[in-house]
């Protein structure tokens, strides 16, 4: 089979979906692999590494023109037009964007979106929102560290002791827990929350403390135990009562992280105006959630901005500022997903009755499969 590897054109993207690593297995198994010129430079891989892997360094039509391609994120209209009705997309598509999978349909693509695979020990290899997920709370933790005009870690010297800063990081998922043991290592004194009970011994595992936000009605604690492993929309009154320890917490944090997403929803307000104001001047906060309208009322994608004198950093693509590995990482990830979808002879098959594929499954045969929640 042919499989092209485009270079990703959205602006801030520097990933790309195939390694040298993947590609020489993929050359391996029989399969033509054709690179587009310059599609791994912003990952710092060459041209170079991609041939002595076995690929064929090529155009951006000659990687689009493949019967199987392999993205990080979704193709514009422009590069949908280079592809070829029947052909195979694999990639991060967002599953949610209507409009977006109504085009990959139109195109006549059998389309795969990634961050749909189900929340299960089968799938943990190819899990791209948690691989990515653990890149951006690491770089997350670093962007803060930067923007703060302090130390991290406590440090006794001839001149005085140095208080260390005091973290606190709203999520515990896997962005949330990479943050809390960056934090740590950097010496940091760390506090999280989380809406999930069972998020607190992974917390404080990590040597973290966990911020309790007692359950009042049976319906809060279920919503909050949940199933599959994503967050749920929690009711207004624990939100509210969230809300306010957050406030008395935040008052006390040097930098705060706050990572809480909902698939295919607006991102929670967790930090409101009245907050920010109330955080001591030179505080940081990265809102990781900002792509999707933010965690903090007063951040902005792409930008980093100054309100009542905290720095509120609203990168929208973290795992992009670590390209190598987040590319080496979601390069594993799509290997093995073609795994379920390729046969031993080498060519594609379709196999709805298997979970994962089913699950990923966004378009096929000209019609959208899985529809937006």
């Amino acid at each position: 089979m042919d499989i092209g590897i485009p270079a990703e054109t959205r602006p801030g993207e520097t990933r790309v979906a195939a390694t040298p690593e993947t590609v020489r297995k993929l050359a391996k198994a029989n399969h033509r692999v054709i690179v587009q010129a310059g599609a791994g430079i912003a990952s710092s891989v060459p041209d170079e590494a991609y041939a002595d892997a076995g690929a064929v360094v090529g155009s951006a039509a000659g990687a689009f023109g493949a019967g199987m391609v392999l993205k990080v994120r979704a193709p514009t209209t422009d590069e949908l037009s280079m592809m070829e009705p029947g052909a195979v997309l694999v990639g991060m598509l967002d599953p949610f964007d209507d409009m977006q999978a109504k085009a990959i349909a139109s195109a006549g693509l059998t389309a795969f979106a990634l961050e749909a695979a189900p929340r299960i020990s089968r799938a943990q290899a190819l899990d791209v929102l948690s691989s990515q997920a653990n890149i951006a709370g690491y770089k997350a933790v670093m962007l803060a560290a930067n923007a703060y005009q302090r130390f991290m870690p406590m440090l006794m010297t001839a001149a005085g002791t140095v208080k260390a800063a005091r973290v606190l990081v709203m999520g515990a998922g896997v962005a949330g827990l990479q943050a809390i043991a960056t934090a740590r290592r950097l010496g940091a004194v760390v506090e999280a929350s989380d809406v999930r009970p069972v998020a607190k011994e992974q917390v404080n595992s990590l040597g973290a403390k966990f911020l309790d936000v007692p359950f009042l009605t049976d319906e809060e604690r279920e919503i909050a135990e949940g199933v599959g492993g994503y967050a749920r929309p929690m009711p207004a009154d624990w939100m509210r009562r969230q809300a306010e320890l957050v406030h008395e917490r935040a008052r006390q944090a040097d930098i705060i992280i706050t990572t809480a997403l909902i698939p295919g929803r607006k991102a929670p307000v967790l930090i409101h105006d009245a907050t920010v104001e109330a955080m001591k001047p030179g505080s940081v906060i990265v809102d990781m959630a900002v792509a999707q309208g933010g965690n903090c009322t007063l951040s902005e994608a792409g930008r980093t901005v100054t309100r009542h004198g905290v720095h509120i950093i609203g990168e929208p693509n973290l795992p992009a500022l670590v390209a190598a590995d987040a590319s080496a990482l979601y390069a594993r990830n799509v290997l093995e997903f073609l795994k379920l979808v390729v046969d031993d002879e080498g060519g594609f098959v379709l196999d709805q009755e298997d979970e994962i594929v089913a699950a990923t499954l966004l378009c096929h045969a000209g019609d959208v499969v899985r529809k937006p929640a």
